[in-house]
């Protein structure tokens, strides 16, 4: 007979979204196991941009600075012509301001992002388990019970729940027959991650810009690598070793002084852009490539994946720990509609082929938020501000002893944070475990409003809450003390 293991949570897959989940998990001291088919981690740059909404969400899991120094920003595009080169930056350059300290968007190979992530699970006390495969899962009102293949033989596992984050090929969606509706967009292409003599590592190299021949260089900083993009012709077959891309490049670029010297990873793929049906079906669930699968334009699948794994996790610990289950049909409803806009925002691009545009404001993820959510405690006679559903804002405080702070680093926890815009401390709920109340401006509050930025930022008048939820969306914001007593029980944050 097969081992038995027990846990609260499954997660099969062990990339962005998985890690993302696995670490959510860990820091609230869920049981899980993390899961792989794979043999060892994912060796490919694939999904190389980190949005200015995943850099903030990465400061909340405490990996923000490694992962800004595994890479870097962007390098200027040099465009090489008929009539000579031309330099275009990459990304549209913001200066951070106090509510949004992240504009700019990063480069970092995916495998060094995940890297990242696994470091900072084994500090929680957790790894993946690679070369464990999921062939079968059945649920009841239990739980779900998973067969595994794994290295030393066959694992049972019984878990709360099982979430699929396996991928486009996702064998937990196929498994629960759930459609996979979208569309192949007509583009087949080559990415390789390569080392090259003969290029320049300050610029983006790109030849044969907005024509079937075209191909382009990028540096893969935090590596000496380049990554190989270039669009290529169905059915036919292509050389992806040292000798055949440098053939490839070389007749294409025009440039018979650049040699690609080994090659780290390749692949030839068609873009798809696909969207699944649902992404619960009871106690299973999808998150990631096997939720969406997204054209690299825009260089937005990662990022979205990862803020699945985001919104999940705490509402996976929520429910585990008491919350009604139907807190997790709000999974499918938040990350659904964001899945949606953002396809359409990366085959438009794909269509176009406006690679600057995404590198700005609208691929950025900042302006996402769940405003139309059932989680939105909306007021409808509030006009000014943040309103429920938005994305809450960062901003600079200090705190009474003196020392300044910022909104973000109150909010950095798996916790739920009430502000108290001054209010008196009479007043506010009562104290529980999974909530940190912060009294701005009052009497005898232990943060001061540096500058006013908190209430010009929230929009706040004296008496009012703000409550924030654990992946930084702002609940609802209220003068009612009841009103938010009443949320916090039905989202499971209760008095002992």
């Amino acid at each position: 007979m097969a081992d038995v293991l027990e846990t609260g949570v499954l997660v099969g897959g062990a990339g962005a979204a998985g890690l993302t989940l696995a670490i959510d998990l860990a820091r609230r001291q869920v049981p899980f196991v993390l899961v792989d088919k794979a043999s060892r981690p994912f060796v490919g740059s694939r999904g190389k941009g980190i949005q200015p909404r995943s850099q903030e969400v990465f400061e909340d899991l405490g990996v923000i600075d490694r992962i800004v120094a595994a890479g870097g920003e962007y390098p200027p595009q040099r465009y090489y012509t008929e009539d000579g080169t031309v330099d275009r930056p990459t990304v549209e350059l913001s200066l951070a301001t106090p509510s949004e300290p992240y504009q700019i968007p990063l480069l970092v190979p995916q495998f060094l992002t995940e890297r990242v992530l696994r470091d900072r699970l084994a500090e929680l006390g957790h790894a993946p388990r690679y070369g464990h495969e999921i062939t079968g899962f059945a649920q009841d009102e239990n739980g779900v019970t998973a067969r595994l293949t794994t290295p030393d033989g066959e694992l049972t596992v019984h878990a709360g729940y099982l979430v699929g984050a396996d991928g486009g090929s996702s064998f937990v969606r196929k498994g629960l027959g759930i459609g996979f509706e979208g569309r192949t967009l007509g583009v087949r292409a080559i990415v390789a991650d390569v080392y090259a003599e003969g290029l320049g590592a300050d610029v983006w190299h790109r030849w044969g810009d907005d024509t079937p021949s075209q191909v382009s260089m990028c540096p893969l900083y935090g590596t000496e690598m380049f990554q190989l993009q270039a669009p290529v012709p169905f059915d036919v077959d292509f050389d992806l070793s040292a000798a055949g891309l440098t053939a490839f490049l070389r007749e294409r670029s025009g440039n018979d002084g650049v040699t690609i010297t080994s090659v780290s990873w390749a692949s030839v793929f068609s873009m798809n852009a696909r969207l699944a049906d649902t992404y619960r079906q009871g106690r299973v669930l999808l998150a990631g490539d096997a939720a969406h699968v997204h054209p690299p334009t825009g260089g937005q699948g990662l990022n979205t994946s990862l803020q699945d794994a985001y919104n999940l996790g705490w509402k996976l610990a929520a429910v585990l720990g008491g919350a009604d289950e139907s807190l997790l049909a709000t999974y499918e409803e938040e990350r659904k509609p964001v899945a949606e806009e953002v396809l359409g925002l990366s085959a438009r691009l794909l269509r176009t082929d406006r690679e600057r545009m995404v590198r700005g404001r609208e691929g950025s993820q900042l302006d996402l938020g769940y405003p139309h959510s059932s989680l939105a405690a909306a007021d409808p006679d509030r006009n000014k501000g943040v309103l429920a559903g938005d994305r809450a804002p960062d901003a600079p405080v200090t705190g009474a002893g003196g020392l300044p702070t910022r909104l973000f680093s109150l909010f950095q926890g798996p916790h739920w944070t009430l502000l108290g815009y001054e209010t008196d401390r009479e007043s506010a709920p009562a104290a529980r475990a999974g909530l940190h109340i912060h009294l701005i401006g009052a009497a005898r509050g232990d943060l001061r409003d540096t500058d006013g930025q908190v209430r010009d930022t929230y929009g706040l008048e004296p008496g009012e809450w703000v409550l924030v939820r654990p992946d930084g969306y702002v609940a609802g914001v209220t003068d009612r003390v009841a009103a938010v007593e009443a949320y916090l029980r039905r989202v499971g944050v209760r008095t002992s």
